[in-house]
């Protein structure tokens, strides 16, 4: 949404205000001195809550960092996971575990490593084991990432920042739709979508996604399965109240594998030669991942005036998960031939229950020049998780050879549980926010006050008891200010701070404290009204404190929280309609992350997985006339930077870059008893570029190969 500039931005306060409470934007009358003045209010309730404050504020008026991507931009891209929708925004590096392990999103954000998701922004559990919920794109309106430490509105997180999944909202328009899809690796793929109202009841709305998809993994012989419903109903109870009830199921029988190659072999030149790109230490009668998840919430919005609103959202959520499969013996040498691999079987059985919900209360107060939107909440996390593992060995395997059908499946290979325990996880946290504007200037200050508690146990390494508690507490605070000029710039600088709680006590059973972060971040927005440019430019410092480190007085496995890792850089990213046929998306990322305490010989070294350098184009060209009517074509090239191979040594993951294409048509322009119909083409990775994600020298993945899907949608 966009604002005039600068004599009415006190207006801009009233009318965001407004749309926090719920309110659409009234109707204005412009008086001749030229302020806008607001005619009339019309009460309606809003579920929806930007990422980045929890208010109406729009991302170019937020001082922090902020990327969004809708669904238009990953469905052209050819975005099978959350994580390949983020391929193109600036700060993520992506898909950790290469293009045979997709079933967890996993990424870093500003040099962090992050498995925590937000869905409509409550987080989605994971046990820190292999229950991890993947949202499929399919269900997702939008995805908003957002920068920095975010422990002022969410509570413990790491400090690179979070994803937040926006889904499909119920709407009174009616629309039906039936997707079809095929390509590469034998995809079978359908898709309905559908909306509108209930019973012909504007009052009650609906949403409704299903999906069935079934294909093969990049490694031979393992399959990828998934069957997801998803959907919603609004009843607008009155005028001034919503409520939202929401459901999401997911079922994959089966989800590819999840295990790498050695860096010799595969980064690392070898004697041998390079191992072939689908090449599986497992075995395919030992790999299963059978996951099991539903979600199931409901958002209740009441404005009880035009200044003041209530919104509550609610979920539960009910995971399990079996898994099976092989992997390197961490525990054996590395085989100086560079081609025998030791290895172990695993067996997980999981299960996670989780209640989490937020409360918050927003109005506006005037006082004298200034407009303050307050935002106060509290919020409510408790999760409940079971976690059995179990190995055995195996026989060794030959990856230039390998033989990837010697387990026989009726032969039992575990013998006793390697962990076995229960977790109950308490959060809770209070939190209040001021926006504050006046004239052209947005202010931002939040605080946070955590309590944390968590109760494990079980055994772990087959017989040692564990007890684990963690009673802990943080205060976390946040600053922001951004002036808005006439021309559409508008600099901003902020200080946020985040913390992720610490479980454990170190070996004089002192109890850990939460790592704290801070970051200190700058910029310029720009998103002048007179053009339809989005420009980005931001430069970040990030600090993470209390990280675990070896113990110098201690054993060998005895740690103290005397670590610390910085991250400093900065990002551009832009979005221009050069003219009515061509659109541009651009991002730039550097990003210098090192250890810069530690007592382990860490320091001054960079994290795995964190590339130093990203830089991404993608550009839209909209046919309007002859054979191209009706029909967009894109295209865009992704390039990743050199990443340390393992931190404890001097070798390098070599960068590459990525090309990506789509054509999308509409084929009613040709036709007219083809209205409705539309034609996709996506292709990533479209000359097959080799590539490599390290985390060590034992543990490689192999990237991503050409993947080509071709889909027909009807909308009715």
């Amino acid at each position: 949404m966009k604002y005039p500039f600068p004599a009415q931005y006190r207006v801009i306060a009233l009318a965001m205000a407004a749309m926090h409470s719920g309110l659409p934007m009234a109707d204005t009358e412009t008086t001749p001195d030229g302020i806008t003045q607001l005619e009339k209010v019309v009460v309606t309730a809003s579920t929806y809550r930007n990422t980045a404050s929890k208010t109406a504020l729009p991302p170019e008026k937020t001082p922090q960092g902020i990327s969004t991507v809708t669904e238009e931009q990953f469905k052209n891209k050819g975005a099978a996971s959350v994580s390949q929708a983020l391929r193109y925004t600036p700060g993520v590096n992506t898909e950790l575990r290469g293009g045979g392990a997709t079933r967890m999103d996993q990424y870093t954000i500003r040099g962090f490593t992050n498995f925590q998701n937000f869905y409509d922004g409550l987080q989605i559990h994971y046990n820190n084991s292999f229950i991890q919920p993947q949202i499929d794109p399919a269900a997702i309106a939008q995805i908003e990432v957002f920068k920095g430490p975010t422990s002022v509105l969410y509570g413990g997180m790491p400090p690179g920042g979070m994803v937040n999944i926006i889904a499909r909202q119920p709407s009174s328009n009616n629309y039906d739709s039936i997707e079809l899809a095929t390509g590469s690796h034998n995809r079978k793929e359908a898709t309905f979508q559908s909306t509108g109202a209930i019973a012909g009841n504007d009052e009650l709305s609906y949403t409704f996604t299903s999906l069935a998809r079934e294909k093969d993994s990049q490694i031979d012989s393992i399959k990828d399965e998934r069957y997801m419903v998803a959907g919603g109903v609004d009843w607008q109870i009155s005028d001034r109240t919503l409520l939202n009830m929401n459901l999401y199921h997911q079922k994959d029988p089966e989800a590819g594998v999840f295990t790498g190659v050695p860096a010799t072999g595969s980064v690392l030149p070898s004697a041998h030669g390079s191992f072939d790109r689908d090449t599986f230490m497992g075995d395919k009668n030992w790999n299963d991942y059978d996951r099991d998840v539903t979600l199931l919430g409901y958002k209740l919005s009441h404005t009880f005036n035009d200044n003041w609103s209530f919104l509550q959202n609610t979920r539960f959520m009910d995971a399990k998960a079996l898994q099976k499969l092989i992997y390197e013996n961490p525990q054996a040498p590395i085989n100086p031939d560079g081609r025998t691999i030791y290895r172990v079987a695993q067996l997980n059985d999981e299960k996670l229950q989780s209640f989490t919900i937020d409360n918050q209360l927003s109005g506006m107060i005037n006082t004298g020049s200034l407009t303050h939107n307050v935002l106060a909440g509290f919020d409510y996390q408790r999760l409940k998780t079971y976690v059995y593992n179990s190995i055995g060995l195996v026989s060794s395997i030959d990856l230039l050879n390998p033989d990837n059908d010697q387990v026989d499946p009726n032969t039992p290979l575990i013998y006793n549980p390697y962990q076995k325990y229960d977790l109950t996880l308490y959060q809770n946290g209070i939190y209040l926010q001021d926006q504050i504007l006046v004239d052209q200037w947005v202010m931002l200050a939040g605080l946070r006050y955590d309590n944390i508690r968590s109760d494990q146990t079980g055994i772990t390494e087959v017989v040692k008891p564990l007890s684990n508690k963690v009673r802990q507490n943080n205060l976390s605070g946040r600053l922001g200010v951004l002036y808005t000029m006439s021309n559409g710039l508008s600099p901003f600088a902020s200080y946020a701070e985040g913390f992720e709680a610490v479980p454990g006590s170190d070996r004089r059973g002192k109890a850990y404290e939460p790592s704290t972060s801070k970051q200190w971040e700058a910029g310029i927005k720009y998103a002048p009204e007179t053009s339809d440019t989005v420009l980005t430019l931001s430069t970040f410092r990030i600090t993470k404190d209390n990280v675990l480190t070896k113990d110098p007085s201690g054993g060998t496995y005895d740690q103290i929280q005397a670590g610390q890792i910085q991250s400093k850089g900065f990002e551009i990213e832009a979005t221009s309609q050069v003219n009515h046929q061509l659109l541009l998306d651009a991002s730039v990322t550097f990003q210098d992350v090192e250890f810069t305490k530690d007592n382990a010989g860490l320091t001054g070294k960079t994290p795995s997985w964190v590339p130093e350098k990203k830089a991404t184009l993608w550009l839209s060209y909209f046919g309007d006339s002859g054979l191209l009517r009706g029909t967009e074509i894109g295209g865009g090239v992704r390039y990743i930077g050199e990443a340390v191979l393992d931190v404890a040594t001097a070798d390098k993951v070599p960068s590459y870059s990525l090309v990506d294409m789509s054509i999308n048509s509409d084929l009613g322009e040709y036709s007219p008893g083809l209205e409705g119909t539309s034609l996709n083409l996506s292709v990533t990775n479209l000359f097959n570029k080799r590539y490599y994600s390290c985390y060590d020298q034992r543990t490689c993945f192999i990237g991503a190969e050409r993947t080509v899907k071709t889909s027909v949608n009807y909308e009715f």
